[in-house]
């Protein structure tokens, strides 16, 4: 059993970041595939990032939508990944989700792909 514990969310003004952590405490996150959803009301769960576990070649993936503002990334030595969003948008309001899966060498998009999920933590951009 994983355990993932997210905080970092909040309310922000369009346009500015937000980092929140997902730390997986005594697990070798790197040894995980991690993903990031969000769901919004009224909207099914969506994948938003995903990368392969450290072993995995690194593959990640984004969903169109935050291209080249949202990052993901993990901290193997302090079993912590994140997700760097830049550039908020309204649109962008929801409740965000980490998850882990057991490792492949691919991102995998369906939420039941995914064993391991967070609390969740809100997100809220102002506009």
């Amino acid at each position: 059993q994983v355990q993932l514990v997210e905080s970092g969310g909040g309310l922000v003004q369009a346009g500015g970041p937000l980092r929140p952590p997902c730390a997986a405490p005594g697990r070798p996150f790197r040894n995980y595939n991690m993903g990031w959803f969000r769901q919004a009301p009224g909207k099914e769960r969506e994948l938003v990032a995903g990368a392969t576990w450290s072993g995995g070649g690194g593959d990640t993936y984004y969903t169109e939508s935050v291209k080249g503002r949202f990052t993901i990334s993990r901290d193997n030595a302090k079993n912590t990944g994140y997700l760097q969003m830049n550039s908020l948008k309204p649109e962008d309001t929801a409740i965000y989700y980490c998850a882990a899966s057991t490792p492949r060498d691919t991102v995998y998009g369906r939420a039941k792909d995914y064993d391991y999920w967070g609390q969740g933590t809100q997100v809220t951009v102002s506009s």
